[in-house]
Parts: structure tokens; C-alpha cells; sequence
């Protein structure tokens, strides 16, 4: 077990853990919590080895195992494969010996050697590689791919499945999540249930804490409290903690006022100075409970907009993609005919690399669309976070300057006062007070720049929030603070998150983002990852037939077929799946008739809705439009079933 008894820890002159003491258990899963800044990096390093303890005694088995991501992007041209391997470190050192031994000759070690091989997994081990790494979302094509040749993002993620790739008893996770889809999310929560090791993992997610721990620990102003349980419960008990936490501050308060109260009435009084002097003494002796103090918790709000326009923006058969520099255009996503009306609130769901950033990018206008229209209302204005953002953001310069250049930019479209004393003002809302509103951007966490973020972007008064996957690097005060402020938001939200809170709390509707195609999700988040699991098993056994049909053809020495017999065999397999597809075939025409008239009265309605109306014929055309979206949503999830069912059926049929 890992013994913690009375630990201080400094980084420089601060004091981050002030004589804390806990005991983590073998095959317990603990979740570290605290806001940023608390010391829960710091602990980590200490379990690593990478920090050494300036008071108290730290033990952890000298035998333990262990495992944790590499912070830095690995620059090697070795195959993804191949790198994820090699984080199995006792395979690597096996392997590494068994060379060293068939250099010289010794046949016994080499005997031994491949069977402690055997027994560490080797038969399977490129297998349990690739599994890693197809779980977190990579493509089979990609396995063989160098590792540098994938962005940071994607790396990092190879440095997790490396991590997992090694044998570990204790496993560090630092904020594992952040680099993930909901799909990779779902999966690496299924992989962690299973690890037998002892597990800490520090994460900002709390429905990914929930499902993979069940005991918590909480760094707060340098001391640390273990919870039993994950980390709902923490919040539980920790809240009935608070509560009596202050009775017993209040109590012990009015007994040092009554103690008090007598030291001051008699201490002048040679009859009672003895008993005034013990009370004196008994307040020193007392062990003091400390007041509850409020947390200073960051909120912000989003600034009612100037207008909104209904509907926000319409887009009608259009193809999303992007075009290269060649000038080559890849489509990702067609057909797309969706609209977004003023207030709502739409989650955006998809398995990784299906089209979700690419469809945010397009209404967000940083890429076009490659085919169809979109049409946006009138005095749309856009507030866009972006995956990358925190990377668009000038390391070298500090917050005020990208307020200064942000309001230069705007001009006459800036919507509030912009000399520096208002600019001023304003990041001091989002917690930059003092000198970190000249702090350089290049030197403050993820966090902070999170928050930079979101201050130009509600700066600006949005009606249209483009959010994609926002809450990376926010803790979970602030994602609750967000949350807040994007449900009391007046305006239309877009969100992409792999924050499962976040998606509850905030969104009323679902669009699925899959197979090139974007339609309505009718289900809830726990119906989405059942979608996800079934989706990866789709594919998966898309992989097993692409693999099966690229192998060679059999030999000339197999078994063969009479030819008339093959034809007549054929021809009853194609009659009973011609028998079978037939009604749905039909249904399936009479489907794609309706929704090419579905799709021109949308298209009309949407743009007789853009031209100047009467109330009453906007009131009509947009009930209409409402109607006529819904009954294209179900015929295209109809479309749907039935296209995987004629799939379904040709498949067997050809098996």
C-alpha cells in the first residue's frame, strides 16, 4: 500500500501540501481533486518519484509497478504500432535480453527466455496494442502510420495507450480526458473498470470520476481529506462535513465568548485571578475549529443580445469538407439540411472523425461549404471556441493586448466601451485582476487561458454560441460555472463536448453527426453510448471483412464447385434476396420521394421566412416549417432503418 503520514511538500517558497496524511490500498481507484493550483500535480510527481517530500514519511513498495502518460509529444518516425509496444517495459527488456543471449550462444537462457516471453504476453502483444489504440479512436489504416506524422492531439493520445500498453500496480492519470472524443471517453472508462492495479487519476470530469473510482481525495488550501466513494459522494459528504464543520466553529465560538467574558469581569479581582488565568489557559489548550470560509468560486455571464434573429441560420442540401491546397476538395458530410432557431440548444454528437468540428468550423465560417446553401439570419453574430483555440492565443503578449486588439478589430461593431480602463474591468470579472492582466499568456495553465478565452468571446455579445469541446483544461468549478451561464444564455448554443455534465445540463436537443450525414438524435446520452459500442462494433467488423477480402485467393488445390451448380446455387440466393428487399426497396423509394418534396417546401419556407412578412404569416410559415422538419427527421431516420436492413440482408446473403 502507498503511506502518506504527515507530508509537507514546497514547490520554491510556496507550501503546497502542509503535513497531510492518507493510505491508498492495493486495487483502489482514487480519484484526486482540487482546484487548479491545489497541489494535486505535485502529489502526483511525489508518487512518481519526481518530487521528494521536504517533512514527513512517504512509503510506497519498493516491487509496485508503475505507469503514467508522458507529458511530452514524442518525435519518432516509428510506427504507431510499434511505439504503443513499446510501453509493455518488462516484453521490451525480454526481448532485449533474449538478443543479448542468442549473441552468445547460451542455449539454456534462451529456452528460459522464451518462455518468460511466453508468459508476458508475446504471443498477443502487437494485438493488445492495436486494441489500445482502436479504442482511442484511431483507424485501422493508421495503425502503421509514423507517429509523428499524427497532430499533438493525436499523439497524446498514443502516449496514453503506451501507458496502458505497460504492466503496472499503481497507473497516474492526469487529466486522461482531455484529448478524447465522448466515443474514446466511453471506451477508456470500460478499460479502467477493468484494470486490477491501484489507479489515481486527477480529472475535471466528473462523470468519468463516477464511473471509475470509488475512493476520492481533496487537496484544499494545502490539506488533503480522503472520501469513501466516488465522486458524487464526495460532494455529498463533504457538504454535510461544511455544515458541521461550521455548527462546531459557532459552538466553540460562544464558549470562548463565555470564557472571555469571565477572564475580562475578574482578572483585575486577586480573589478570582486564578480562576480567570485557568480559563486563559483552557482557550490556549483548545484544539481551534476553523470557520467555513466561501469560496471565492469564478461566475461570469453572458450579455443579453442585442437581437435575435428566428430562424438563426438554414442550411439547405449542403456538402461540408474542405478543399486542399492542390485545390482537391474532400467531402466529409452531404446532404446537410438542418435549421437552428432562435434559444435552442443542441448537442452535438458523433463518433470521432465523423464531421463535428468540420460542421462547427462551416458555420462558423471558417471553412465553406463545398455544395447546397446556408443561409444565416439577419445580425447574426457568432461567438466561436474552438478545439485549438488556446493555440490562436499570442503566447508573448498578455490578456489586456488581445483585449486592445480584439476591440481595434471590431471597430464600430464593438459592442461596449473599449477604452483600457473598461478592458481592464472587464478581465477583472474573469478572475485577471492586478498584474495578471499583464501576465504574458505564455506563461499561465490551461486554465487560465480557457478563461481569457471565454472573456473575448462574451465580450463580443453573441446571439450564436459555436462551442467545441470547451471545458479542456477548465476545473470543475469553473465547467459548473459554465454551465450556469450557458443555461441563463438567451441566446442559440451549438455544443461539442466530450463532458457528459455539461451536455446534461445544457442541451434540450441532439444532432448525430455519422456516415456523412447529420440528422436529429431522438434518445438521451446513455441511448448515444449504446449507439457508440454498437457503431464500434460496425466497424470493427468492417476492418475483419476489408482484412478477409484482401487476402489472397485459395489455392488450385481447394476443393471446387461444378460451375452449373455454383450458377444455380447463385441464382436462388439472388431470388431470395430479391424476395426479401423487395417491400423495403419499395418503401424505401417512396421514403427518398417524399423527402425530395420534404426538402423543397423546407427550402421554400426557409427562404420565404428570410424576406420581410406579416406577423401572422410568419407565425404560419414557421409552424409549418416546424411540421415539416419533424416529419423530414422521421423519414430520414426511416431511411435509415431501412438502408441498414437491405445492408443487413445482401450481407448474410453473401456470407
Amino acid at each position: 500500500m502507498i503511506s502518506l503520514k504527515n507530508i509537507s511538500l514546497r514547490r520554491g517558497t510556496k507550501l503546497v501540501l502542509d503535513g497531510i496524511s492518507t493510505t491508498i490500498h492495493p486495487g483502489e481507484h482514487v480519484g484526486l481533486i482540487g482546484r487548479n493550483g491545489a497541489g494535486k500535480s505535485s502529489l502526483f510527481a511525489l508518487l512518481a518519484g519526481r518530487l521528494h517530500e521536504d517533512g514527513g514519511e512517504f512509503f510506497i513498495p519498493a516491487q509496485w509497478r508503475m505507469a503514467e502518460v508522458a507529458q511530452h509529444l514524442p518525435d519518432t518516425d516509428e510506427s504507431a504500432t510499434a511505439f504503443v509496444l513499446a510501453g509493455d517495459t518488462r516484453l521490451q527488456a525480454l526481448q532485449q535480453r533474449l538478443a543479448e543471449a542468442e549473441k552468445t550462444g547460451d542455449g539454456m537462457h534462451i529456452a528460459q527466455l522464451h518462455a518468460d516471453l511466453q508468459d508476458a504476453g508475446a504471443h498477443d502483444a502487437t494485438a493488445r496494442a492495436q486494441a489500445l489504440i482502436l479504442g482511442l479512436g484511431f483507424k485501422p489504416k493508421e495503425l502503421e502510420q509514423p507517429v509523428n506524422s499524427f497532430s499533438g492531439g493525436w499523439q497524446m493520445r498514443l502516449q496514453l495507450a503506451r501507458a496502458l500498453m505497460c504492466p503496472s500496480d499503481l497507473l497516474l492519470l492526469d487529466e486522461p480526458t482531455n484529448h478524447l472524443d465522448l466515443d474514446a471517453l466511453v471506451w477508456l472508462e470500460a478499460w479502467l473498470k477493468r484494470y486490477s492495479g491501484t489507479l489515481v487519476i486527477i480529472s475535471h470530469d466528473r462523470e468519468f470520476l463516477d464511473a471509475t473510482t470509488s475512493v476520492t481525495l481533496h487537496i484544499d488550501q494545502g490539506r488533503l481529506t480522503r472520501y469513501g466513494g466516488n465522486y458524487s459522494k464526495f460532494e455529498e459528504l463533504h457538504a454535510q462535513q461544511l455544515v458541521l464543520q461550521q455548527a462546531s466553529f459557532e459552538r466553540q465560538q460562544e464558549k470562548i465568548a463565555h470564557l472571555q467574558s469571565f477572564i475580562d469581569r475578574f482578572k483585575a479581582k486577586a480573589t478570582k485571578a486564578k480562576q480567570a488565568q485557568s480559563r486563559v489557559k483552557q482557550i490556549e489548550r483548545m484544539e481551534k475549529v476553523a470557520p467555513v470560509l466561501a469560496s471565492a468560486d469564478f461566475t461570469f455571464a453572458f450579455q443579453e443580445p442585442a437581437n435575435l434573429p428566428n430562424p438563426m441560420l438554414a442550411i439547405s442540401d449542403a456538402a461540408f469538407g474542405y478543399t486542399s491546397e492542390a485545390g482537391t476538395s474532400t467531402t466529409i458530410l452531404q446532404g446537410v439540411s438542418r435549421t437552428v432557431l432562435a434559444g435552442q440548444r443542441i448537442g452535438i454528437l458523433g463518433a470521432n472523425g465523423q464531421g463535428k468540428s468540420t460542421l462547427v468550423k462551416t458555420i462558423a465560417r471558417e471553412l465553406q461549404p463545398l455544395a447546397g446553401k446556408l443561409t444565416e439570419g439577419k445580425g447574426l453574430r457568432i461567438g466561436y471556441f474552438a478545439q485549438q483555440e488556446l493555440d490562436v492565443l499570442r503566447p508573448d503578449e498578455h490578456p489586456l493586448q488581445h483585449m486592445v486588439r480584439l476591440a481595434r478589430d471590431l471597430g464600430a461593431d464593438a459592442p461596449a466601451a473599449s477604452r483600457e480602463q473598461d478592458l481592464r474591468n472587464w478581465l477583472g470579472s474573469f478572475n485577471f485582476s492586478g498584474d495578471m492582466v499583464t501576465q504574458s499568456v505564455g506563461s499561465m495553465s490551461g486554465g487560465e487561458k480557457a478563461r481569457l478565452v471565454l472573456a473575448m468571446i462574451v465580450w463580443q455579445r453573441p446571439n450564436l454560441l459555436l462551442l467545441d469541446e470547451p471545458t479542456n483544461h477548465l476545473d470543475l468549478p469553473t465547467r459548473e460555472a459554465l454551465a450556469m451561464a450557458l443555461n441563463d444564455f438567451d441566446g442559440t448554443v451549438l455544443l461539442v463536448s466530450h463532458d457528459r455534465h455539461l451536455l446534461r445540463a445544457v442541451a434540450d436537443d441532439f444532432w448525430l453527426v455519422g456516415r456523412g450525414q447529420v440528422g436529429t438524435f431522438d434518445g438521451d446520452l446513455d441511448d448515444y453510448q449504446r449507439y457508440l459500442l454498437e457503431e464500434s462494433r460496425r466497424l470493427r467488423e468492417a476492418a475483419k471483412a476489408a482484412d478477409a477480402a484482401a487476402q489472397p485467393a485459395p489455392s488450385a488445390t481447394a476443393p471446387t464447385i461444378d460451375p452449373r451448380e455454383a450458377r444455380r446455387l447463385a441464382a436462388q440466393a439472388r431470388q431470395a434476396l430479391a424476395e426479401k428487399t423487395k417491400p423495403l426497396k419499395k418503401e424505401l423509394e417512396k421514403i427518398d420521394t417524399r423527402m425530395a418534396q420534404l426538402g423543397a417546401e423546407k427550402a421554400a419556407l426557409e427562404e420565404k421566412l428570410a424576406t420581410p412578412l406579416p406577423p401572422a404569416d410568419i407565425a404560419e410559415a414557421g409552424k409549418r416549417l416546424k411540421a415539416v422538419g419533424d416529419e423530414l427527421d422521421a423519414s430520414e431516420e426511416r431511411w435509415l432503418e431501412l438502408s441498414e436492413a437491405i445492408e443487413q440482408l445482401t450481407q448474410a446473403a453473401e456470407a
